[in-house]
């Protein structure tokens, strides 16, 4: 069984979906949810579901590659970020290359990198007169959203729309696919 870190900075409700998710898989475990913020509500999330959790700063994140000493003390084979928003260093894309997945609420390569995440995302696509959105599921390497595209699924951006509207249907397309894609990441390891 392979334990997975999730990385979050929000909410949590894609974490959610990936504890609940492999609770039931022979695959693998969400073992440790990783969180920038002090006040991440993804942290109560693991919380309730007793998932360790660990807080990294910036400073201790970006200025060395301490926290890899975390990852391998907790027998991390797989990383997922559902809503974290730091680049990842190039010291833990190394570590993990073709183990880091990251989901993006648009279809890459349109509306991604630095700045492009959230409600942000959905304004530009609507903002942009777009027919279709969606969600990409992508490896993660050295920059913002560039990494291998692994899935993407689409949904309508219908007349009248606005970004909030179009937040819902993404997030509805992130909740059913993303676990079972990580699944399916996972079994070729």
């Amino acid at each position: 069984m392979k334990n997975i870190a999730v990385f979050a900075s929000g909410t949590g409700s894609n974490a959610r979906k990936l504890i609940e998710y492999f609770k039931q898989s022979p695959l693998g475990r969400v073992s440790l949810v990783v969180s920038n913020k002090a006040n991440a509500g993804v942290l109560d999330i693991a919380r309730e579901h007793g998932v360790e959790t660990a807080l990294i700063t910036r400073a201790g994140f970006y200025e060395n590659d301490d926290f890899l000493q975390v990852l391998r003390e907790k027998k991390i084979d797989f990383i997922v970020l559902a809503g974290f928003l730091w680049l990842v260093p190039a010291w833990l894309v190394k570590a993990y290359r073709g183990r880091i997945v990251n989901i993006h609420p648009a279809l890459l390569p349109k509306y991604g990198g630095k700045g492009m995440y959230g409600i942000h995302v959905h304004e530009a696509v609507v903002a942009a007169g777009e027919r279709e959105s969606g969600i990409t599921i992508h490896q993660v390497n050295e920059h913002y959203d560039e990494g291998d595209t692994i899935f993407q699924a689409r949904c309508p951006v219908l007349p009248g729309d606005t970004a909030a509207d179009l937040a819902k249907r993404v997030l509805t397309l992130e909740h059913r696919h993303f676990p079972e894609v990580v699944e399916q990441a996972l079994a070729t390891l």
